[in-house]
């Protein structure tokens, strides 16, 4: 129905930048909010950054001042800039759209396969 596609994972070292972008394509569909969220190894997955429809967005507390999380809705796509890298960023990066399906008029949620982001010391 739709999928996201991520790039822009890899490995860095510390005080590095990456970017990572989401793509979302497939049946048509208004977007409500894109998030991205990470999984470290051994612990739960944590929002890492979302930013609502009306462009409002949050951060969460570890990466506020680092991280940037923009969109292009021509693309319908979501960017997660990533400045001064730190060790402990290092986790599967999950992008998440949450969408109005407009040929069914239904709300559902949608998350990329995931990109491994590694920063070394």
């Amino acid at each position: 129905q739709v999928q996201l596609v991520e790039s822009g994972g890899g490995l860095v070292q510390a005080g590095g930048s990456l970017r990572l972008s989401c793509a979302a394509s497939g049946m048509p569909f208004g977007i409500n909010a894109f998030g991205w969220y990470r999984q470290a190894s051994g612990k739960q997955r944590e929002l890492v950054a979302g930013i609502s429809s009306g462009g409002s967005t949050n951060y969460a507390d570890s990466v506020k001042g680092r991280f940037t999380i923009s969109t292009d809705i021509a693309k319908n796509t979501v960017y997660l800039q990533m400045n001064s890298l730190k060790p402990e960023d290092t986790a599967v990066y999950y992008c998440n759209a949450d969408l109005l399906l407009i040929t069914r008029m239904r709300r559902q949620e949608y998350w990329g396969q995931g990109t491994q982001v590694t920063v070394s010391s």
